[in-house]
């Protein structure tokens, strides 16, 4: 991560890894928890709602995040437990979340996953649908953007992701520099195979499993 940032001249501290630990027991959390890592997600409801349970019993305060396909009647088990949801793709889902934040009386910080790649398999919202997601957005004010998120097709040669990582961070640029927004600081973009590339184009947040935790079992 260090080797990326520099390479670009960025500073390595501004790019924050999300340890991904889906199928990977609360007690690896631990580990990698007690070597300085803080931040974890996780992308289903119901190993995270298994996790936040098992690690209050810790003496660890872990940073949750959500990083997967969030369904709308499953977005109330989670609201309030992670400080950051990556994948808003819907403005049905964003209202789900406003609606059941404002229950709460809290503010739910979330990203807009894009679907740069166009890909039929990926969720998240068209590039052309973001600036009106945005204005939409200012309706609900229990519900603050942080960013966007992208995931790129899985290439044997990460260079070919770069395409993807250099879009959205363009997408999120033209986006301030028409005021649409004040700032969207984050972009979550890259993963085990592609986050060089992804840190080189701007990413803040990288979403890493495999080199941390190892092959996953299903």
């Amino acid at each position: 991560m260090a080797r990326a940032a520099q390479a670009v001249g960025r500073n390595p501290n501004d790019v924050r890894l999300i340890a991904v630990s889906k199928n990977f027991p609360v007690s690896d959390l631990e580990k990698a928890y007690r070597c300085g890592q803080v931040s974890f997600g996780e992308n289903r409801v119901q190993e995270l709602q298994e996790k936040w349970k098992g690690s209050a019993h810790l003496d660890i305060e872990i940073d949750w995040h959500y990083v997967g396909m969030l369904q709308r009647n499953k977005v109330r088990f989670i609201i309030g437990k992670v400080s950051l949801i990556h994948s808003v793709g819907s403005i049905r889902l964003m209202r789900t979340i406003e609606r059941l934040a404002a229950r709460e009386d809290i503010v739910q910080d979330v990203l807009l996953q894009v679907n740069v790649s166009g890909e039929e398999t990926k969720q998240g919202f068209d590039p052309e649908q973001v600036e009106d997601t945005l204005l939409q957005c200012r309706e609900c004010p229990h519900v603050r953007v942080h960013g966007l998120m992208t995931m790129a097709p899985y290439y044997e040669d990460p260079e070919k992701a770069r395409p993807v990582f250099s879009q959205l961070r363009e997408l999120r640029d033209r986006l301030i520099s028409r005021g649409i927004v004040p700032d969207l600081p984050e972009l979550s973009m890259g993963m085990t195979n592609d986050f060089e590339e992804a840190i080189e184009e701007g990413a803040t947040m990288i979403r890493i499993g495999s080199a941390i935790f190892g092959n996953r079992y299903e």
